[in-house]
């Protein structure tokens, strides 16, 4: 185990907030630790196809009192490319072994879109680890509902992270809600993004392939909150009714916002998680 302290002179990082380097059996690993109250287990967050850790600020600041623990995938911001190519399983065991480098043996797990997939695999996968589930804007995997061709198209390029502008210019018809109403709204967004590489997108949209939850998701016992925006052009709402339906101990949340609620209204949604995990009845 080694650790390094980035240097982010660049960054504004939020109170209470630290950001590593780690290596994990000999994978470097970018990772963000939010300190909060010990006395409950921290949230493990998975972020959205090549979003660095920076983009989950936001919601990380609005989540009071809670400690929390993000990480850039191999590959994508400031973590680098890895050896071989990974699967979701490859992916929920290095954050096993994350956690247990940092001495955590109990999470909570939360994935917003891309993420969702793994954070439905980590449960799976671990779930004495695992106690539970928020699953944000996302889907089953390829038995997923489709969004639009032309929208799922632009999704799938690395360039509305590599360029800002080109980002701002698609954000109302790719993420929906409240992008549509201001588009002043993706500045703040675009402005943390970290561009990733062509090879590091690559291998996150390889990983899916070929990826379903949909026969193993009744076997999942955890309490899930699946939330999801009734205009979201990428993952239809239909998608979250479909996980909801299927797991065991879940409850739908739909609010009136697009794909990335979690960035136009992350106090909103951190309460609403916030209350989820604090809930004692669940």
């Amino acid at each position: 185990m080694s650790t390094d302290t980035m240097d982010d002179d660049t960054l504004h990082l939020p109170k209470g907030v630290r950001v590593e380097t780690l290596d994990v059996r000999g994978q470097r690993l970018r990772v963000a630790i939010k300190d909060g109250d010990t006395s409950k287990p921290p949230l493990l967050m998975f972020n959205g196809i090549g979003a660095n850790l920076e983009l989950g600020f936001p919601f990380l600041t609005a989540l009071k009192g809670r400690r929390a623990i993000l990480f850039d995938v191999p590959g994508v911001g400031g973590s680098p490319m890895p050896g071989l190519p990974y699967r979701p399983s490859t992916l929920a065991r290095l954050s096993k072994h994350l956690l247990e480098m940092l001495e955590i043996d109990r999470v909570d797990v939360s994935g917003v879109s891309w993420g969702g997939g793994l954070a439905q695999q980590f449960a799976k996968q671990y779930p004495k680890i695992c106690r539970r589930l928020v699953l944000v804007s996302t889907s089953s995997g390829w038995t997923m509902v489709p969004g639009k061709p032309s929208v799922l198209s632009k999704m799938s390029s690395i360039k509305r992270y590599t360029d800002k502008g080109y980002m701002r210019s698609i954000a109302a018809e790719i993420y929906g809600g409240a992008f549509r109403r201001d588009d002043t709204l993706i500045n703040a967004h675009a402005a943390g993004m970290r561009p990733s590489s062509n090879a590091g997108y690559m291998l996150q949209l390889l990983a899916m392939t070929g990826w379903t939850s949909v026969p193993w998701l009744w076997l999942l016992k955890q309490p899930t909150l699946v939330v999801s925006g009734t205009d979201d052009p990428l993952i239809p709402v239909a998608n979250a009714r479909l996980l909801a339906h299927l797991i065991p101990k879940a409850r739908l949340e739909l609010i009136d916002d697009g794909h990335l609620f979690i960035v136009t209204d992350p106090s909103g949604t951190a309460k609403l998680v916030g209350d989820f995990l604090d809930d004692d009845s669940v």
